[in-house]
């Protein structure tokens, strides 16, 4: 599966911002899917999963309560939407799947979010 994520920018701190990953090449409905992120010089962070059909989601510690994972299979996409943003959220943002795998064998390109003071 191929994916494509969009959506980053720059915003200021308690702002919002909604980041889409588009997947294609095989039925999206049969991965997991989850978002991730890394700031340079630093390891790469979990922040939200969600199984096949979208009704189990799970999130990092730093983001519960302000970011919101979910998926449309029907567009085969999946979305971040991120509130209350913090400049501590200011990272290139992954997204990923997995088929079967304890660990996610897919990434895309990743997208930079800028959260500014």
């Amino acid at each position: 599966v191929q994916l494509q994520a969009s959506g980053g920018g720059t915003v200021q701190a308690g702002g919002s911002l909604r980041l889409a990953c588009a997947a294609s090449g095989r039925t999206f409905s049969n991965y997991r899917m989850g978002w991730f992120r890394q700031i340079p010089g630093k390891e790469r962070e979990f922040v939200a999963a969600i199984s096949r059909s979208g009704s189990n989601t799970y999130y990092g510690d730093p983001v519960k309560g302000r970011f919101t994972i979910s998926r449309d299979n029907a567009k085969s996409t999946l979305y971040l939407q991120m509130n209350s943003l913090k400049p501590e959220d200011t990272a290139v943002y992954y997204c990923a799947a997995t088929y079967e795998s304890s660990s996610y064998d897919y990434w895309g390109q990743g997208t930079q979010v800028t959260v500014s003071s």
